[in-house]
């Protein structure tokens, strides 16, 4: 099953790579010194050594094509993907026999027979099949998003001392390099990942005539791959493999190119291919067996690009196109056109935090300081944009969206299949998209919600007998919307739903009425679904989803039964009257649909409402269970909290103080361990405008849960907690979810003085904001859409631009469409 697509978009593609190896290990001698091509180290992260294991490697990519970068002198490896391949391929999972049971199983809820109803659940309306089968074979009908391979280098050096090593990634022109002297020879290395050429370029360079000189290879070889559930992979290979796929390799084609090509699966699954360009200026290319040397070269340009025919055409047709568009185009101009297309988007935020005495340290030096704990603002604004550049690598219109590594992956078998866990991770992964500017990476995610509507639509009809499309806990490249195979986790009905607000979320940042009238059909078949599968309770008269869960939380009733399955969860509650209110609100700014939206709004009434329970927390469950794992990660009864705004501090005072109860239980109970769960509580304290218990989450992020990559560890690696922290930091600096927009409510005492630029606010607003001694003393706002504004800050503020209101803590003024309006303290 392809993609069904929602707005006309790009159908491009990508995929993979690698080769010998060896292994003398060079005498590496550092300098803390930059190159004068560096850029400024606020934007660039630095290393004095090659990456000894690959969440020490440097991610690029374009959104299709992703490659870790190690950085190695005598040997090097580059790790690559390709965002649609996958093992695996369409399966029907969907249960019959779920529907015969589902009263069954309700029945057994209202009775209060929790494990009863969980058995049942278990036995008879998960997926058919072995489901994600997250701790065996890759080759199952769900797959697993996997390695495209490697490329490998050998390069020929003299002498085994290395002197000025430099690794780094440079996050304003997204591009990697490394650069170091050997026996008086300065080599450098530039990588770089391009979304106009839809290629991966290597550039090697040296300051003296005729001394690169190296062979390269191409294969995907399972040895290279890292172990299950870690990220232990090298430079080197390991010696064996538990994994079932045989070893690839590429050949030798037209004197100067290396192609791989193969299936998935075992041979059984998707077609892929691979092709590498090797162009030099200077000395000479040879060929053989599965590898190109180039004996003294000046200069090297090699050229990757990849396919797969998931998108329906043949991948090698594409990677012939692909190269012979990129072989027209020197390396210069490949490198401005890349440059230049990654800073439309990086550029749009600027993020300065002053006040950090480490600026000339590199970056895992810098990590190291935090961990025992030392203030380096600087290094949580780099951070910061570092999610933004992972965010545009990895999520481009076109594109599949970021999965639970992104873009990013050296498995057969990815943690969790690397796969779309809708329980928050991928929503997480898109948080920061339209706060931090960058609204087209949002797309790919927005057009994957609408490839799930049509196997959605079948789920539904089979498992619940209900209009409209589900989804569950776990999706896939192949339109898996079953439940997953146990119930504990695999059984979250909600999130569809959930999925829905990133629809919604869109539109309300653009104000984009076309793009809303193309993405209401979506939501509200989602609500749709839930019209039927809600159940009433007898008792209360409130509508309950039943059989959910809250997700993977287990509950302890008084007479001691311990399940996760139930009726009614907070979450589920708090998510349907989101999508709900959604659904009312874009049909009245589309003007359609009265009727629906009046049957919405008397459904959304009888939802079960928000409840206080007897630690003063706000309840997780529909009645006042307690936990089996009082500092579980998930707080997902938190979402009216954020990323909803169904609870405010101002709106919603006592539910404030309840979620707030709940926030701390779970932190006093080792919540917040895994890396994306510590990100969700930075975005929770932001809410409250705690700024500085904001910030020790972000250092105990930073200091806990962040490789020395920056990648974020769950563990192991899982992209979540970076886009979920960048998303917090915005959070800290500017809020707009309580209909105003909220200037700098929760910044830390850290970060005294500072500014940020081009952040967007909901309602089609872009905002500047400045600050010294921890107080504003500007803010822009611009205007894409025009009307009402409401300003909020901290201490009384007047409006600048076309007229002057009187200071307040809010003004409210309304602003033209394209007009620019600056804020500035009353005294």
């Amino acid at each position: 099953m392809k993609p069904i697509c929602l707005l006309t978009l790009l159908a491009l593609n990508a995929s993979c790579a690698s080769v010998p190896n060896a292994s003398r290990t060079p005498t590496i001698m550092h300098s803390g010194k930059i190159s004068n091509e560096s850029g400024p180290n606020a934007l660039t992260m630095w290393y004095r050594k090659p990456a000894s294991t690959w969440v020490e490697a440097l991610p690029v990519g374009n959104g299709r094509l992703g490659a870790m970068v190690f950085g190695g002198v005598e040997r090097e490896r580059i790790q690559l993907n390709e965002d649609s391949l996958w093992s695996g391929g369409p399966q029907d999972a969907d249960n019959p026999e779920a529907l015969k049971h589902l009263n069954e199983a309700r029945q057994l809820l209202f009775d209060g027979k929790y494990a009863a109803a969980q058995e049942l659940v278990f036995k008879t309306m998960v997926c058919k099949g072995e489901g994600s089968n997250t701790g065996g074979s890759p080759n199952i009908p769900f797959g697993s998003y996997q390695t495209l391979g490697d490329l490998r280098f050998a390069f020929q050096h003299t002498t085994g001392k290395i002197e000025s090593y430099r690794r780094e990634l440079n996050l304003d022109t997204a591009v990697s390099r490394v650069e170091y002297v050997c026996d008086g020879t300065r080599f450098r290395r530039e990588v770089f990942a391009s979304a106009p050429g839809q290629a991966l370029v290597i550039h090697l360079t040296s300051d003296k005539h005729g001394k690169v000189s190296f062979s390269v290879g191409l294969d995907r070889d399972p040895r290279s791959s890292s172990h299950r559930n870690r990220n232990d992979s090298t430079i080197e290979p390991f010696p064996s493999s538990d994994e079932p796929e045989q070893p690839v390799k590429a050949t030798v084609a037209d004197g100067a190119v290396l192609v791989m090509s193969g299936r998935a699966s075992g041979g059984q699954g998707e077609k892929y291919e691979a092709r590498l360009l090797v162009k030099n200026r200077g000395g000479k290319i040879s060929g053989a067996d599965n590898t190109l040397t180039v004996d003294g070269a000046d200069e090297v340009t090699l050229t990757f690009v990849a396919a797969t025919d998931y998108r329906g055409a043949d991948p090698a047709g594409l990677c012939a196109e692909r190269l012979a568009a990129a072989q027209k185009k020197p390396v210069d101009k490949l490198r401005a056109a890349h440059i230049a297309d990654y800073q439309r988007l990086f550029r749009r935020v600027d993020l300065q935090l002053s006040g950090s005495p480490f600026t000339d340290t590199p970056t895992d030096e810098r990590l190291d300081r935090v961990r025992q704990g030392a203030n380096d603002p600087a290094l949580a604004a780099q951070y910061f944009q570092f999610g933004r550049y992972l965010l545009i690598s990895c999520s481009r219109p076109g594109g599949l969206p970021a999965n639970l590594q992104g873009l990013w992956c050296d498995h057969f078998k990815g943690p969790w299949n690397c796969d779309y866990h809708h329980n928050i991770n991928d929503q997480m992964n898109y948080w920061p998209a339209e706060v931090c500017n960058l609204s087209e990476c949002h797309l790919p995610f927005i057009e994957y919600i609408d490839s799930l509507r049509e196997p959605g639509r079948k789920t539904a009809r089979i498992h619940y007998g209900a209009r409209g499309w589900v989804v569950h806990t776990i999706s896939n490249i192949w339109g898996f919307t079953s439940p997953g195979e146990h119930p504990s986790w695999g059984q979250f009905s909600a999130a569809g739903a959930w999925l829905c607000q990133h629809l919604w979320e869109h539109y309300a940042f653009t104000g984009d009425r076309e793009y809303l009238a193309r993405a209401y059909p979506i939501m509200k078949e989602s609500a749709e679904f839930y019209l039927d599968f809600l159940v009433e309770d007898k008792q209360r008269g409130w509508l309950l989803t039943s059989p959910s869960n809250s997700p993977e939380n287990k509950f302890r009733t008084a007479d001691g039964q311990e399940a996760n399955v139930c009726m009614g969860p907070t979450m589920d509650g708090e998510i349907l009257r989101d999508l709900f209110g959604n659904c009312i609100e874009a049909g009245t700014v589309l003007g359609i649909d009265a009727e629906f939206r009046e049957t919405l709004a008397a459904t959304r009434a009888k939802l079960p409402p928000l409840q206080i329970g007897k630690h003063g927390q706000l309840q997780e469950w529909l009645e006042d269970f307690d936990e089996v794992e009082p500092g579980h990660r998930h707080m997902s009864h938190m979402f009216a909290l954020h990323p909803g705004h169904e609870i405010t501090l101002r709106g919603t005072p006592k539910l404030a103080q309840a979620a707030r109860v709940a926030l701390e239980r779970r932190l006093a109970n080792g919540g917040g361990h895994t890396g994306w769960s510590r990100a969700w509580i930075i975005n929770f304290w932001a809410r409250f405008e705690e700024g500085n218990k904001a910030y020790d989450n972000l250092q105990a992020l930073l200091a806990k849960s962040t490789l020395p990559n920056f990648f974020d560890n769950h563990p192991p690696f899982q992209i979540d907690g970076n886009f979920g922290s960048t998303a917090g930091i915005a959070e800290m600096l500017l809020q707009s979810h309580a209909g105003e927009i909220n200037l700098l409510p929760a910044l830390p005492d850290a970060w005294p003085d500072g500014h940020v630029k081009g952040l967007r606010a909901r309602g089609g607003f872009e905002v500047d904001i400045a600050w010294k001694a921890g107080k504003l003393t500007e803010a822009v706002i611009r205007s894409d859409q025009g009307g009402a504004c409401t300003v909020r800050a901290r201490t009384p503020i007047l409006v600048r631009g076309g007229s002057t209101t009187a200071a307040a803590i809010i003004v409210q003024f309304n602003i033209m469409d394209g007009g620019v309006y600056t804020i500035v303290p009353s005294s």
